[in-house]
């Protein structure tokens, strides 16, 4: 083992372990209730499936599956006395969000023939609408499309690398932190609003 990949294997674990101990740290803080632990359970699952998309270019329908859950188990629990209509918005967000990305992804895919969008993404896509009002998920998704576009440029100018219109990028790196911080500033501003 080089000494570069010696760093490596230490660099990731503790890049990983700070920003799970920001996210948990920034959401109890900033909803220190019921609300803050959901938020501490969606940044550690967030930067579970960056870490995964990153190195694997997979986000695991484990994890998708688990943020979502999540998202129902809030709205259930938010709104106790509403019964299933509680679980309504989250889902009707969900599928607001993932429908339109998953016919890109379809037309990508017939017009290209190759994969643009994953669908991992998509799944991912409906996480950030169970999660989050529309408007902050058109934040979020632009957000994230920006990141993934900057990482690559500057990924690109450092190595010295042309620009590749082909290029595999792991959007789910760049939308899964991206979630979290949206349901950080709404979480925030609802607070902001209320004291």
């Amino acid at each position: 083992m080089t000494d570069d990949n010696a760093h490596d294997g230490i660099r990731a674990p503790l890049v990983l372990s700070i920003a799970l101990l920001v996210g948990v740290f920034a959401s109890l803080v900033t909803a220190p209730a019921a609300e803050g632990l959901y938020g501490a359970f969606l940044a550690a699952l967030m930067v579970a499936i960056a870490a995964n998309d990153a190195r694997y270019y997979l986000i695991p329908n484990e994890l998708s599956g688990a943020a979502f859950a999540l998202a129902l188990l809030r709205g259930a629990t938010a709104v106790p006395d509403a019964g299933a209509v509680a679980l309504l918005w989250p889902l009707v967000r969900a599928v607001a969000v993932a429908l339109p990305l998953l016919l890109l992804m379809l037309a990508y895919r017939r017009w290209r023939g190759r994969d643009g969008l994953g669908l991992g993404d998509v799944k991912l896509a409906a996480v950030c609408g169970a999660w989050l009002d529309l408007a902050t998920v058109a934040a979020v998704i632009e957000l994230a499309a920006l990141l993934a576009i900057g990482a690559y440029v500057a990924t690109a100018a450092l190595q010295r690398k042309p620009l590749r219109g082909t290029a595999f990028l792991p959007f789910g790196l760049f939308l899964a932190p991206s979630i979290w911080i949206g349901w950080l500033a709404e979480t925030w501003y609802l607070n902001w609003l209320g004291g």
